[in-house]
Order: structure tokens, then C-alpha cells, then sequence
């Protein structure tokens, strides 16, 4: 997987975070069917994305990206539907979160190209 992909998969899955965060709250206790489904198919696919993407990306940069992507997204919606106060304090916050995101990415290494699991090939042997 290229690091262009990698990325982009990590973005979709911290989305499917929100929506899975979101949904979960809608739930009230998973008594409500129709936001259940959507919190256990998001959460699914979130967490498949973040998998995959952590192939390509180191983990606790990747699973950094992930939560505060997701964190972000989740109080922003929150903040836009009335279910929770906005306030220039929280915006700013939530700027600092999105702001050390993109920090992330800017230093995080090369994607190293996916083997498969393969172990690596042994050295060759030293001639006496």
C-alpha cells in the first residue's frame, strides 16, 4: 500500500470514528436499533481501516491521527447539532488538535512497502 493510500484509508476510518462515536450516543444503550446498526457497522469498518492503514504508517502515529481526527470531528458535530455548547475556547482547542494532526503527518517516516508478514532473508554466510 502507498503512504498516499495509507493515508487516505486512516482519514476515512477516523470519519467512520466519529459516525461510530456519534451513533453511539443515539443509541441510548443500544435500545435504539436503527443508530445500534450504524455504530456496529462503523466501528467495524473504522477499526479494519485503521488496521490497514497501520501497515503503511507507524502505530502510534497512526492510531494518534485516528483518535484525534475522530475527537475532532465528533465535538464539531456535536457542537453543530445543539448537543453540546460551542465556545471560542473549544474551537481553538479543537483547531490545536487538527493543528498537532497535521504535525504528525509532516514527521512521520517513509512508509515502509508492505511484505506481507514475510520474514526477513537471512544474511548470507561468511566465507573463513
Amino acid at each position: 500500500m502507498t503512504a498516499r493510500r495509507a493515508w487516505g484509508v486512516l482519514l476515512v476510518s477516523a470519519v467512520l470514528e466519529a459516525v461510530w462515536a456519534s451513533a453511539l450516543g443515539l443509541s441510548q444503550g443500544f435500545s435504539q436499533a436503527g443508530p445500534t446498526v450504524v455504530f456496529g457497522v462503523a466501528l467495524t469498518l473504522s477499526m479494519v481501516g485503521l488496521a490497514t492503514a497501520m501497515r503503511a504508517i507507524p502505530m502510534g502515529t497512526a492510531y494518534a491521527v485516528w483518535v484525534g481526527v475522530g475527537a475532532a470531528l465528533t465535538v464539531t458535530w456535536a457542537m453543530l447539532t445543539g448537543t453540546e455548547s460551542a465556545s471560542v475556547l473549544k474551537v481553538a482547542f479543537l483547531v490545536g488538535i487538527v493543528g498537532c494532526v497535521v504535525g504528525l503527518k509532516l514527521v512521520a517516516p517513509a512508509a515502509q512497502p508492505d511484505d506481507g508478514g514475510a520474514p526477513a532473508p537471512a544474511p548470507p554466510a561468511s566465507s573463513r
